[in-house]
């Protein structure tokens, strides 16, 4: 008796193999789409390009550590403290000072002390390399300063008050180290929230959701697979941009390849995160022309308020709590930290503990919000 081959539909089917074959086909149309190409990789390289070719280290905006010796009652302090460019640091540690100078994260830390004869004031200012123009831009106000109280005090002999300088040797903090992780995450943002939104969205005005119901492919399949393309779409223009980044205009990154992918594996979470606000679109949205002013209403007040173009630091005192509640927010900022300052993962497990528990929120709203149909 001879056994009866088995044929192609006796074969047990394998929704593994239909969520590689969604995520293959899904992938193929992200590369295929203008807009797709233009959010995730065109636009952020465009402001690197523009970035890159300005000098300098950053936004104009001296932050000046204070130390705790610091005399706050003279009158180089007071007149320092109402230059607009300056902006005086006192909620740190001694310790925290010296770190911060050392990674450029801070511009300079000042202790100002009164002597019995004249000079009257010694100006003691520590500077770091990272520094850059702003160590020129701290010396203009505080030459300022003496002037007036030199001119303009009859009872404060030249000279009222010396500054007594010393430097810190650091890398040099560039402007591409704080523009390009945010345009990261702008990249990363646009792809999860528009990407996600408008497909999904798609597919379910098209029926296509419908007819896979039709067909053995579970529901996670098809969701594992679009997220999947993504991801790897996400993933590989956040690797573009590095290389491009590093290589064209010096991006740091300070343990190589191991920063690499350090800043791969938080791309990984903050696409993930994002792609829960996606869901939520594309569950409210009632066709194509509604994605956009929803979505914008996500993305805008995070691509202009957590620290993409400028740090949060200008920011009036009543708006960056505001700032410091978006999850874009923790992802810019532990990008900066890894690249440049080279922090560890554990080192940024703050940032990583909000964005997941800015996940869970979304999630849990994607799933009284998502529709198949």
């Amino acid at each position: 008796m001879t056994n009866k081959p088995m044929n192609q539909t006796d074969k047990p089917y394998s929704n593994f193999k239909a969520t590689l074959a969604i995520a293959k086909a899904s992938f193929r149309s992200i590369v295929r789409s203008p807009s797709s190409v233009v959010f995730t990789l065109l636009f952020p390289l465009i402001f690197i390009l523009v970035f890159g070719f300005i000098s300098g280290g950053g936004v104009i905006s001296v932050d000046v550590g204070v130390a705790k010796t610091n005399d706050t009652i003279n009158p180089v302090y007071q007149a320092l403290k109402k230059v607009s460019v300056v902006r005086l640091i006192h909620n740190q540690t001694p310790q925290e000072m010296e770190a911060n100078l050392k990674k450029g994260s801070i511009d300079a830390i000042l202790n100002i002390q009164k002597n019995t004869k004249p000079p009257y004031f010694t100006v003691n200012i520590k500077y770091s390399q990272a520094s850059g123009d702003k160590e020129g831009i701290l010396k203009s106000a505080l030459n300022n300063i003496f002037y007036e109280l030199n001119t303009h005090m009859p009872d404060a002999p030249p000279p009222a008050a010396i500054i007594k300088e010393s430097e810190v040797k650091t890398r040099e903090y560039k402007t591409i180290d704080f523009i390009l992780p945010g345009q990261l995450g702008f990249s990363l943002l646009s792809t999860g929230v528009f990407g996600t939104a408008f497909v999904f969205l798609s597919l379910r005005i098209t029926l296509v959701i419908k007819r896979f119901f039709a067909t053995p492919v579970k529901r996670y399949s098809i969701v594992i697979g679009e997220a999947l393309a993504r991801i790897t779409f996400a993933l590989i223009g956040a690797l573009f941009i590095i290389t491009i980044g590093h290589f064209a205009f010096g991006f740091t990154l300070v343990h190589g390849f191991v920063t690499v992918l350090n800043m791969l594996f938080l791309s990984l979470i903050g696409v993930l995160v994002f792609m829960g606000f996606g869901f939520v679109v594309s569950g409210i949205a009632k066709n194509e022309s509604t994605v956009p002013p929803i979505a914008n209403m996500i993305t805008l007040p995070q691509f202009l308020l957590s620290g993409t173009f400028f740090s949060i630091n200008v920011f009036p005192a009543w708006l960056q709590p505001i700032s410091r509640a978006l999850p874009l927010t923790y992802l810019n900022d532990s990008l900066r930290k890894v690249a440049f300052e080279g922090a560890s993962l554990f080192d940024v497990s703050h940032q990583i503990l909000i964005m997941c528990i800015w996940g869970v929120v979304i999630y849990a709203v994607a799933v009284k919000t998502f529709k198949w149909e």
